[in-house]
């Protein structure tokens, strides 16, 4: 059965065969959607091919733990999770992002309710793991893996493997790629032990959408949460803060940390050191990821935002756990000027 029919036939399953249908800008994985209208109904369909290697069944999962822990995950309307397909509430177009543009005034008010929410979302009850048992996020059938050292060197390796070859036109050493591994992995060796829990991953102005008719916690909508994994809660705050799509002022950041230090009761010198060497490690991933997705899916638009992605690299190079890996950056890696943009966007050689 082709793509289209098993849609078709999914959606008239579900009651939603007549629904009109428009494409929807997808995110930088293989999903896809589509805004449904049926009269005054909406919905969005979910459309994870299959063969993209992907699975709606962690998004089931982790929706249903958020709904029930009273945070505002999208209700599941309909799920076909070995055909890849789910039929969602619609939150609408009120994207954190889009409105601080459109206003900045309400920067404060969003982003404290972000805090707010993701301190909430750390605070959920989850199965702790156990030698003979992974996490689970409360569904049955799908646990959270843990955001372990493999993980993390899996992802930091995303810069030699596309970012460091793409802009300098050349291969990495074995070498270079060898004394890269070795510093990056002490670096994260070194993040201070804390209670491990939930990690949203891209907690983001682009995933947080804004439902002022809810209440409390609940006017924050979440998206895009699939890729939960259980590890440090230092790393959804930087994915906050230092968002590789769009400037947060330091003052911004500054409450924020404060509003989160404040409702979680962390202790501050160890938080901090932990959202270094995380923040380090995402910042090392997106350069490796955004070059990849230009180079091999022809997404072109990521590598805008590089500059951005290193300004916040260099900032965090700067805490001293992080001294050999930054002076293994400053002699190896280029940083993104308009050259080395060119490069990797294949106009100079």
């Amino acid at each position: 059965m082709s793509r289209n029919r098993a849609i078709g036939a999914f959606l008239e399953t579900a009651g939603w065969g007549a629904a009109e249908r428009r494409p929807l800008a997808g995110d930088a994985s293989a999903r896809r959607y589509e805004r449904l209208a049926l009269g005054q109904r909406r919905a969005i369909l979910m459309d994870v091919p299959p063969e993209s290697g992907l699975d709606t069944t962690p998004f089931l999962a982790v929706a249903g733990w958020l709904r029930r822990g009273g945070l505002s995950a999208p209700e599941v309307f309909a799920a076909a999770p070995v055909q890849g397909l789910a039929l969602l509430e619609d939150f609408g177009d009120d994207l954190f992002a889009t409105l601080c543009l459109r206003d900045p005034g309400l920067e404060p008010t969003l982003y404290d309710a972000a805090i707010d929410t993701l301190a909430r979302m750390q605070e959920l009850s989850w199965d702790e793991p156990a030698p003979d048992k992974p996490a689970q996020i409360g569904a049955p059938g799908w646990t959270a893996p843990a955001y372990d050292m493999a993980v993390l060197m899996r992802e930091a390796r995303l810069m030699t493997e596309w970012y460091l070859p793409a802009v300098t036109g050349a291969a990495v050493p074995p070498d270079l790629e060898a004394e890269y591994e070795a510093l990056a992995e002490a670096a994260f060796a070194s993040v201070p032990r804390d209670p491990s829990v939930p990690i949203y991953r891209d907690y983001h102005a682009e995933n947080l959408v804004w439902l002022p008719e809810r209440p409390d916690l609940a006017r924050v909508g979440l998206l895009d949460f699939q890729d939960m994994l259980i590890g440090h809660p230092a790393y959804d705050f930087v994915s906050l803060v230092r968002d590789a799509r769009r400037d947060i002022a330091p003052g911004l950041a500054a409450r924020a940390r404060a509003r989160y230090l404040a409702r979680t009761g962390r202790e501050p010198e160890s938080f901090d050191a932990a959202a270094h060497i995380l923040s380090a490690q995402r910042n090392l991933k997106i350069l490796g990821l955004f070059a990849r997705l230009r180079r091999r899916d022809g997404k072109a638009r990521y590598l805008d935002y590089l500059p951005r992605v290193w300004g916040y690299l260099e900032g965090d190079l700067t805490h001293p756990e992080l001294g050999p890996l930054r002076r293994f950056i400053t002699r190896h890696v280029p940083a993104p000027t308009a050259e080395a943009l060119a490069r990797i966007d294949g106009i100079a050689a």
